[in-house]
């Protein structure tokens, strides 16, 4: 979904970065509010491990693979605000560091990725849990199924700022189909993968998990079987497993957006050559493909983690309940 300097108009792109700027600071004021102190942690964690699982393409189709775009992951994890910021330093330190996307593209990539994702993939997720048990399955499929969707409503939003700012003459109807078409299939392992690490974190500590607060406290409380340091340990340790070894066999096609604009020439002479101290994920001067991306993915994983976890922990009130 990384869409690349110049896929979009300038006016576009201002647009989005003017939208995208304001509904992040806003997040940002809000989010010493959203969380218990027991949950800032997390905050890092997810940060840390949705880059990593960014890393990891599997297949969706015949020559096209999909990544895990987290926004609905991280708001049921730790609300929509909190979520579209922790997304949102993904998506940054994507650009900056990796040269993945690119500085005129950050603030459609940033709406799409982040916000969209976010604050869209919440709501469906609220949507789809009333008619759900309230129990921590209902909680765990109801995730799954928002987080397919977010992958959705993010391809719809980038065929919509298509319609105003295509920078090729295909029209808004062609690349809409073939958008939403390739993230349906995207949204079903998105899903999937949001399901199962809901669940999962449901299992061991119940009552850190935003979109379970409906759930009875005390019942959750019973439930957790880790402490909040040991949580973060084992999900520290899966997300460096992730980021320097499960990534090194990531699929090589193209992902959804690249596919798309492959096939309907959408990118022809608008890529940038920007360039970043890991640009493709890759040290550069070092040889060793496989410990290249190691290092850089390990690099990428600390300092995502600790921005994460920087912009909340040093906004949080104490009294936040």
């Amino acid at each position: 979904m990384h869409a690349p300097d110049g896929f979009l108009g300038l006016g576009t792109a201002v647009a989005t970065g003017a939208i995208s700027f304001g509904v992040v600071g806003a997040s940002l004021r809000m989010a010493r509010t959203r969380l218990a102190d027991r949950q800032i942690p997390l905050t890092g964690v997810s940060a840390a491990f949705i880059f990593a699982a960014q890393l990891v393409n599997f297949p969706v189709a015949a020559g096209t693979t999909g990544h895990l775009l987290g926004g609905a992951l991280a708001a049921i994890l730790l609300g929509p605000t909190v979520g579209a910021l922790v997304v949102t330093v993904v998506v940054v330190v994507q650009a900056l560091v990796f040269a993945d996307g690119g500085l005129s593209a950050l603030g459609y990539n940033t709406l799409n990725m982040a916000i969209v994702t976010s604050f869209g993939g919440y709501a469906a997720f609220v949507a789809v849990r009333k008619i759900l048990p309230r129990n921590a399955s209902g909680v765990a499929t109801a995730a799954g199924l928002a987080a397919g969707i977010s992958v959705v409503l993010a391809s719809m939003a980038l065929s919509i700022e298509w319609l105003f700012g295509a920078t090729a003459p295909v029209s808004f109807d062609t690349v809409f189909a073939a958008m939403v078409g390739v993230h349906l299939l995207i949204g079903v392992g998105e899903g999937v993968i949001t399901g199962l690490l809901v669940a999962s974190v449901l299992a061991a500590r119940p009552d850190l998990v935003y979109g379970a607060r409906h759930l009875d406290p005390a019942a959750l409380r019973g439930r957790a079987s880790l402490s909040t340091r040991g949580l973060v340990i084992a999900a520290l340790a899966v997300t460096l497993v992730v980021g320097t070894i499960v990534s090194q066999f990531a699929g090589s096609d193209p992902d959804g957006l690249e596919r798309v604009a492959e096939d309907l020439e959408l990118t022809a002479d608008q890529a940038g050559d920007a360039r970043g101290p890991f640009a493709d994920y890759a040290v550069d001067g070092l040889d060793n493909e496989q410990l290249s991306l190691a290092i850089a993915a390990g690099a990428g994983i600390v300092i995502v983690g600790a921005i994460g976890y920087g912009l909340v922990a040093t906004r949080r009130e104490p009294s936040a309940v």
